[in-house]
């Protein structure tokens, strides 16, 4: 392609194109693009940092450059090192960034010694670097991030609290019964967990934090605290380009944004009013841009459209309509000395009225499995310890196709059905 497709972020979105398409990658980070999906493992030690690299794109990455200004009207990107780099088409894959929660004790951006986020390879080896057998940590959110660092950190030997403000973990995925399975996973693991719980503000003592208040009162001592509340989309450069944002960078289903030689895909970008923070969808984002622009550079081709013969009906054109994403997570294994426990989660895991709705409890086992069928449809479901019904079940859903007209029990059965 001729074209110059320049892409601004190094994480899983833009990677992913860049491995597809001759591109111009600018990457914020200094290190090689990296699977983030992986730094769990990476801090309790199961993989070194090189393992959970990415495969190379078809062209060098730019890495250590942000960019930090765009013109629109000369079609250029301006960079934190003084270069300049022309575009004909520009795509957005800025990710996101770590919430900071509002606490007394954080000053913006400036957090005390022993305060971590949990977002970048740099955090991740941060956090390895001072917690040790017997270190009492402290994590802010029991999501799926929050939930993935108090294993780590539980593996390396750390005295983890794991707090959550919402009523159980991770309840954006798991309904009340898996989550309830999930915590006591985690407290095998020797992870204390505190839910319904908000954390009000940080003692400290010389510039490093000593403890975890809460609302009610009570103090958790700490040496070291994790904040994994959530991500919240890169927007800024894309506002101050004057681009149309809401949550995040809105686009439509070519992943245009307001500028239709702009496009955005990955965590920061808000597509039919929804921001998806996950790498399946980022990873989709990015095969369908590629897939549009391909088509795109095909059209605009000369001689594309001097053909003499009766055309052929016209294929449709690529577009994004929106990815279904599923939810899967190890927790424990050989490192924390401990069974692993699976999970996945897709869809509605809480049911609406008049939804049929199919559970199977194993507690020998540690197990669990429901699903969600609205009318002849598979709306959700969750699994935790046996995923063997998982593929089936996710191909179904993923399809939204109707059920074959059989018990509802199949859906459950180790084949699926099938």
């Amino acid at each position: 392609m001729s074209t110059r497709i320049v892409v601004v972020g190094g994480g899983t979105a833009g990677v992913r194109l860049a491995q597809r398409l001759p591109v111009t990658l600018l990457g914020d980070e200094p290190h090689a693009p990296y699977n983030r999906v992986l730094l769990a493992d990476v801090l309790a030690g199961r993989y070194a940092p090189e393992v959970i690299a990415l495969p190379a794109p078809l062209e060098p990455v730019r890495r250590g450059v942000r960019a930090v200004r765009i013109d629109r009207a000369a079609r250029t990107v301006e960079c934190d090192d003084g270069t300049e780099v022309g575009y004909d088409r520009l795509v957005l894959a800025t990710g996101s960034n770590p919430v900071l929660p509002p606490l007394r004790g954080l000053r913006g951006s400036l957090l005390p010694s022993g305060v971590h986020p949990f977002r970048t390879l740099d955090d991740c080896l941060a956090l390895r670097a001072v917690v040790r057998p017997g270190v009492r940590a402290v994590v802010i959110g029991g999501g799926l991030l929050g939930v993935s660092a108090a294993r780590a950190l539980a593996a390396l030997g750390a005295e983890v609290v794991l707090t959550q403000q919402g009523e159980r973990l991770m309840e954006r995925q798991l309904d009340a019964s898996a989550s309830e399975l999930l915590r006591t996973h985690v407290e095998s693991l020797g992870v204390e967990v505190h839910t319904e719980c908000r954390v009000s503000g940080l003692r400290q003592r010389d510039g490093a934090v000593t403890a975890v208040e809460l609302a009610d009162g009570f103090v958790l001592d700490a040496q070291v605290v994790v904040l994994a509340c959530g991500v919240r989309p890169r927007i800024g450069l894309a506002r101050d380009a004057g681009l149309d944002v809401r949550t995040g960078v809105v686009v439509d289903d070519q992943l245009r944004t307001s500028d239709p030689s702009i496009h955005a895909i990955g965590d920061c970008a808000e597509h039919a009013g929804r921001v998806y923070g996950l790498a399946g969808p980022a990873l989709e984002q990015a095969d369908a841009l590629a897939d549009i622009l391909r088509a795109e550079a095909t059209e605009a081709a000369p001689g594309a459209a001097t053909a003499t013969l009766p055309a052929e009906p016209a294929a449709p054109r690529p577009a994004y309509t929106g990815t279904r994403a599923l939810t899967r997570l190890t927790l424990g294994g050989p490192e924390a000395g401990l069974e692993a426990l699976d999970l996945a989660a897709f869809g509605e895991a809480t049911p609406l009225p008049g939804d049929d709705v199919v559970q199977l409890t194993d507690a020998t086992r540690r197990a669990y499995r429901k699903v969600v069928v609205r009318g002849d449809r598979l709306v959700g479901g969750v699994l935790l310890g046996d995923l063997a019904a998982v593929g089936t079940l996710a191909r179904a859903w993923e399809g939204d196709e109707a059920l074959p007209d059989a018990p509802l029990l199949h859906l459950l059965t180790h084949d699926g059905g099938s």
